[in-house]
């Protein structure tokens, strides 16, 4: 009997420094511990990203905003990193099950992000939109549900938003190793 229980105890400690050892090959592999940081190569740890990255890469938005700034509530930690959280899962989701379409859209919820965060940084032009808005409330042509990028279409992504047709977007990563 006493030799079964070392068996059953030497079997668990063994099981348990091999679970242990795959979660931390696991963290290592998938490059985990980087989507806790705000550096927009994090977003290209699955080829999905690569052609954002890359437009983004080549963007007037470079300089001044990363992915994060654009994709996250700023101001609210929990906020951005349940946000973060939930799209990573997301990603990873369809990303695992190979379920994204070849033209990756935005969530709603992402996309409200987004808007209000085109909004927070270029906040005098939002002003002076809103100011104008009113000459044209009665108008039919005006919607004001419409979001920055139904005119700035290519900002800061660029024109193309296929997978597969970014120019140079095939071994970005690697590139940047």
């Amino acid at each position: 009997m006493e030799k079964n229980k070392k068996i059953i105890i030497y079997g668990a400690i063994i099981s348990t420094l091999i679970a242990a050892g795959l979660f931390i090959y696991t963290v290592y592999a998938s490059s985990m511990l980087s989507y806790l940081s705000s550096d927009p190569k994090a977003c290209i740890n699955c080829h999905v990203m690569h052609s954002a990255y890359k437009t983004w890469d080549n963007s007037s938005h470079k300089n001044v905003a990363k992915c994060v700034d654009c994709h996250l509530p700023v101001g609210d930690e929990i906020a951005k990193y349940t946000a973060k959280a939930i799209d990573g899962w997301n990603h990873s989701v369809a990303f695992t099950l190979n379920t994204y379409k070849n033209n990756i859209r935005i969530s709603d919820n992402a996309a409200e992000r987004v808007q209000a965060n085109c909004i927070r940084c270029h906040s005098s032009v939002s002003e002076t939109v809103e100011k104008n808005s009113s000459f044209y409330h009665n108008s039919s042509n005006f919607d004001n549900s419409r979001k920055c990028w139904d005119c700035h279409k290519y900002v800061p992504h660029g024109k193309v938003r296929s997978l597969t047709s970014t120019p140079y977007n095939l071994g970005i990563k690697e590139h940047l190793k």
